[in-house]
């Protein structure tokens, strides 16, 4: 579900509003925040900013500075300086202080002007919508960033509005939502099997890897969700649905076709010769007895030559190959994703990674013309993503290398900018594995959409129901995932009732009506 009747409302009435007013139609509507700000946008002409006035920007992204970050900014704002008379201060909230720090960022007052923002921030990007703290940007688009506008297009729009406009700029570096069993064909060839495609050869490389001595999964409870997302990925036209914390045993929709279509798996049929199977596995001796409590998980375990596959997403394993297989022999590495086998390999929500502006700025055309230059310009990217050329990188072959010269406590940094990434411009590493883009390239061009685009679940109806459903997957759920349960069939019935006492119906209707609501307001 696109909800395309919303983005063609809110487009639409940007195109009204810009031929009326040119650059400086961008507007706060009542739910953005009520009055317009002072500043460059009573000055602009039509179609066009006033840049006669040298103005600094105040941005906020997760981090610390590095030693040369402020090397790095200083090109920035030369480049900036040049083109838009514009400079950037960037403002950093440490890694351990998102939690408390963020949340107070929104709720202080404090002027400022450009933010990071996500779906999975500790303050949502649609909770943050909701509630009047953003610039609502759609009036500025075809005026002020037109290159911009065409280059984010009707999906990432769509992910970065609600039914009052449109509150964010999304980065051009989405990924995709596919786990896979990652495995070594070297094996394969060593124990006289089939390479891994499908259910059956699966099966086939695990029980020549347990008849060999080694373990083909090993790890640590965090397994579960692997297995988890597995069943997910394997089964039909489901995908997964909002709700319940993606960390935990999640709703999903079962035909992606239909959002409207939300179950907890727990009840299908599915589920149930799903975790007989993991039973079965666990029987067989796929991962240890104790995986329940050990504490080193499966990447680290293959590292350590102590299982010969495990399961993650397409991103994990081929960005950190030569971390985990670089230092192992005999390593000719393939993966068996489970999504494509139905053809729903899916695109991760472009509002993973926003950039926001403000409600206060007084300058929301140059935030949104500056970030144009980031997300659009390479140059910019460059910088923000790898530093200076010479200094931080070099691109040798075709590759990013870090340069012979680089010292760490002198060259060190970078900036968590992920909300400027663009694929387009992305230089691969040596130290990744090569089908990563391969992989890129090939689902860019086959892949469905999240059906939940610009769909922000509102919990506080059903807080302590999601509580106590919480409580039941990180007990029973995830002893049903990992085979650990005495008799699974009994397990399974009592998984149910526990998730029937925790309120999962309720939980299940307030998404529901939540989701036709929203599809109908489009």
């Amino acid at each position: 579900m696109k909800f395309k009747r919303l983005m063609s409302t809110i487009l639409c009435t940007a195109m009204v509003g810009s031929l009326l007013a040119g650059c400086g139609s961008g507007k706060n509507t009542e739910t953005g925040g009520g009055t317009e700000p002072i500043g460059e946008k009573q000055e602009a002409e039509a179609g066009k900013v006033d840049l006669s006035e040298h103005v600094t920007l105040s941005l906020y992204l997760y981090g610390s500075p590095g030693a040369a970050n402020e090397d790095i900014l200083a090109e920035i704002n030369k480049k900036l300086t040049e083109d838009i008379n514009t400079s950037i201060e960037v403002k950093y909230i440490d890694w351990g202080d998102i939690n408390t720090k963020y949340p107070l960022l929104w709720a202080s007052g404090e002027e400022f002007d450009m933010a990071y923002a996500s779906v999975n921030t500790a303050v949502p990007f649609y909770t943050l919508a909701k509630q009047g703290s953003l610039y609502e940007i759609s009036g500025l688009l075809d005026s002020c960033t037109p290159t911009l506008k065409e280059a984010i297009g009707e999906s990432g729009w769509t992910a970065a509005s609600t039914s009052e406009g449109i509150f964010g700029v999304p980065s051009l570096g989405a990924g995709y939502n596919s786990y896979a069993f990652v495995y070594n064909k070297a094996n394969c060839e060593k124990w006289g099997i089939s390479e891994v495609n499908d259910l059956e050869s699966f099966e086939a490389y695990c029980d020549a890897s347990v008849k060999n001595g080694i373990y083909p999964i090993n790890g640590n409870a965090e397994v579960a969700m692997d297995f988890y997302h597995m069943l997910e990925q394997t089964t039909g036209n489901w995908v997964p649905a909002p709700g319940i914390a993606s960390n935990e045993m999640y709703l999903m929709c079962e035909n992606y076709h239909s959002p409207e279509k939300i179950i907890h798996p727990a009840f299908t049929e599915e589920f149930e010769q799903f975790v007989i199977k993991l039973d079965e596995w666990s029987k067989k001796g796929y991962w240890p007895t104790d995986i329940l409590s050990a504490s080193t998980g499966d990447k680290e375990m293959y590292k350590n030559g102590q299982c010969t596959s495990y399961i993650t997403h397409m991103g994990d394993w081929t960005g950190n190959y030569t971390a985990i297989h670089g230092q192992l022999p005999d390593q000719d590495i393939d993966a068996w994703y489970f999504a494509e086998d139905n053809n729903k390999v899916m695109k991760s929500s472009p509002a993973q990674d926003l950039t926001v502006i403000n409600v206060n700025s007084k300058y929301p055309e140059r935030c949104l013309m500056a970030i144009e230059k980031f997300i659009t310009d390479e140059s910019y990217y460059r910088l923000w993503q790898n530093g200076i050329e010479g200094r931080q990188y070099e691109i040798v072959d075709g590759y990013l290398e870090k340069p012979a010269s680089f010292n760490e406590e002198v060259d060190g940094g970078g900036f968590s900018a992920w909300a400027f990434s663009n694929n387009e411009f992305k230089i691969p590493l040596r130290v990744e594995h090569p089908s990563r883009y391969e992989k890129m390239e090939e689902w860019g061009k086959n892949h469905i959409d999240d059906p939940y685009i610009g769909f922000s679940f509102d919990d506080s109806a059903v807080k302590a129901e999601l509580s106590a459903i919480s409580n039941v997957n990180s007990t029973l759920g995830i002893q049903l995932m990992l085979g650990k349960t005495e008799n699974v069939k009994a397990a399974l019935e009592q998984y149910r009732e526990q998730l029937k006492s925790a309120g999962i119906d309720t939980v299940i209707e307030e998404v529901k009506t939540q989701v036709q609501e929203f599809a109908s307001a489009g």
